[in-house]
């Protein structure tokens, strides 16, 4: 799900602003956060990127979450009860769900007032996400999962209308408050999808109401709603007067124990959140240096400054900020879409590889802080063999060359333009003309093509690209989670934008995925890993580390792969800000 912009988010994967232009009361605690790309909307089932899920998640909820301050990461109960009973078979998964949790007020139900969810609204909302009419683009993470429910999209594709009453054989309300997934077969990894914005619950009645217009109506389950929503420029959520009664973590991993302050409080912690939209690094970073930014990543043109030995300079020290260095699990890469045929020759792919430099890369846009990716598997996931070695990666323009005349273009001659497609930051742009320079020392001849971030991500899904640059962040941490972007059945407008399909790795895939974690699952996984390795499917770059600077008055954040519901936990110690800002 978490596709991000390549270059957009350098050095950290969130972004916070603190402060407010207008009075307020001085014991209100605002939360500001900083999108650096336009939010295409508010709909759980189109949630395919990481700045969609941020937001959706701030309002809607699904059956399970990561727990906060647990690593290695936990997943635990959220709209459930409990953790589900599986059958011995490992096929049936049975939950019950939480009692008296209610949708947000809104008109959409009688008397404006939101209403109890059931074990229904769980099977409306995995239906609506199978639908076919609704163009979702997170259908992949179920994609052949439930028994009958790819035969109910099926069926329902050629109706003009889709019946929902119709049931699903491995999809059941089995009562108000219990709700039965069976499997088509065994795949231990089904259970992480509960846990991801796509399979988050909505109510038929809002969905109905708001129609195409629902997409900027959300109405959820969650700690904050929203009052008003204006693409250009923020979005202002408010605490939810309803939400349930939901507490902070009282238990922490020993390195997160620092963070149980609140410990026992009623979430959520700050009353309200407001995100600015701001595309360009350098705004961001004055405002932080302004002391109006509560945490952020790093820009590149001023990471030297801010970083000395790799630890934070004396003078941002001395204002009482705090740097954290994570290892994120994604990767970044240059996608080349396989519906075009000219890129089905293995021979072009692997010249393009070899003339990248990716030590290059990572100095001007990383600071030399990220690792060089052999392949699409992170360090830290079972299947990335830490000894292998890519034959293919660059810099190795001899090679490159070589390859180029094998591919039937010795140096360029016969090859036609190819177009770049990026996201249209500042930083895009300028990774957008890097590439460009490295494919020119080979004759390939690179058209950069920009657009704002919501319509990149529309192209991509419309197949109506050439080659692209991207980066994906783990859903979850299981190697399916990247393997996965290269899986056939998974084609835009799901995750896999390449449009690549080879079908024996398709079947190897399957049968990877439906095996329980062992030694002969990871040695699977490091097979395939090398196969998209030495295929080029993609120009595999980078796995990023994340440098991120805190503000001394924020409390219990730590950065997480997977907890897109961070901010409910999130607090502002006023006094201390007003204290430390006068260090500004």
């Amino acid at each position: 799900m978490k596709m991000r912009n390549i270059f957009l988010l350098v050095i950290s994967s969130i972004m916070l602003v603190s402060g407010c232009a207008k009075k307020r009361d001085a014991n209100e605690r605002v939360l500001n956060l900083v999108s650096p790309a336009e939010i295409k909307g508010f709909d759980p089932i189109q949630a395919d990127d990481l700045y969609s899920g941020r937001e959706i998640s701030k309002i809607y909820e699904g059956l399970l979450q990561y727990h906060w301050l647990k690593i290695p990461y936990e997943l635990i109960p959220n709209l459930a009860e409990a953790m589900p009973e599986v059958s011995k078979d490992g096929l049936t998964y049975t939950f019950k769900i939480l009692k008296g949790v209610k949708f947000q007020d809104d008109a959409a139900f009688p008397g404006g007032k939101g209403r109890e969810i059931e074990a229904s609204d769980f099977v409306y909302s995995v239906k609506r996400l199978a639908d076919a009419k609704t163009v979702s683009t997170g259908w992949w993470v179920l994609d052949g999962k439930i028994k009958g429910l790819n035969e109910w999209r099926d069926r329902n594709a050629k109706l003009p209308t889709t019946n929902y009453d119709e049931d699903v054989v491995g999809l059941k309300a089995v009562d108000k408050y219990t709700l039965q997934f069976t499997l088509a077969k065994i795949n231990p990894q089904f259970i992480y999808s509960l846990a991801m914005p796509f399979t988050y619950v909505v109510a038929k009645e809002v969905v109905a109401k708001y129609g195409k217009e629902f997409i900027n109506h959300p109405v959820g389950t969650g700690p904050y709603s929203l009052p008003s929503f204006d693409q250009s420029k923020q979005i202002t959520y408010t605490k939810n007067p309803t939400f349930r009664e939901k507490f902070y973590p009282k238990e922490a991993s020993p390195q997160l124990q620092h963070l149980l302050g609140d410990a026992g409080k009623k979430l959520p912690l700050v009353d309200k959140i407001v995100v600015h939209i701001i595309k360009e690094d350098q705004p961001r970073w004055l405002k932080f240096n302004k002391g109006e930014v509560d945490i952020t990543g790093i820009p590149k043109d001023n990471f030297a400054t801010a970083i000395k030995d790799n630890k934070l300079s004396e003078e941002l020290v001395k204002k009482g900020i705090v740097l954290e260095i994570t290892p994120g699990l994604d990767v970044t890469y240059t996608a080349f879409n396989m519906e075009n045929k000219l890129f089905h020759n293995k021979k072009l792919r692997q010249a393009m590889y070899a003339a990248f430099d990716n030590k290059k890369d990572n100095a001007l846009f990383y600071n030399n802080t990220a690792f060089p990716a052999q392949s699409v598997i992170p360090p830290g996931v079972s299947g990335n063999d830490p000894k292998y070695i890519n034959p293919f990666k660059g810099p190795n323009l001899d090679l490159a060359k070589k390859l180029l005349a094998e591919a039937g273009y010795p140096g360029g001659v016969g090859l036609p333009e190819l177009k770049y497609d990026i996201p249209d930051s500042t930083t895009s742009r300028q990774g957008g003309e890097f590439f460009q320079k490295q494919m020119d020392q080979i004759g390939v001849k690179i058209k950069i093509v920009t657009s704002p971030w919501p319509e990149f991500q529309a192209k991509v899904k419309k197949k109506a690209v050439e080659i692209y640059g991207l980066a994906w962040m783990a859903d979850y941490p299981d190697a399916e989670n990247f393997l996965q972007l290269f899986y056939g059945p998974n084609k835009s407008p799901g995750a896999n934008g390449s449009n690549y399909d080879n079908p024996e790795f398709n079947k190897q895939f399957e049968d990877a995925v439906s095996m329980q974690d062992s030694p002969a699952r990871t040695a699977k996984y490091e097979k395939l890993n090398k196969f998209l390795a030495e295929e080029v499917v993609s120009l595999f770059g980078l796995h990023r580390q994340s440098y991120t600077l805190e503000q001394g008055w924020l409390k219990n954040y730590h950065n997480s792969d997977f907890s897109h519901d961070y901010v409910q936990y999130l607090n502002i110690d006023n006094a201390k800000k007003a204290e430390l800002l006068k260090n500004f």
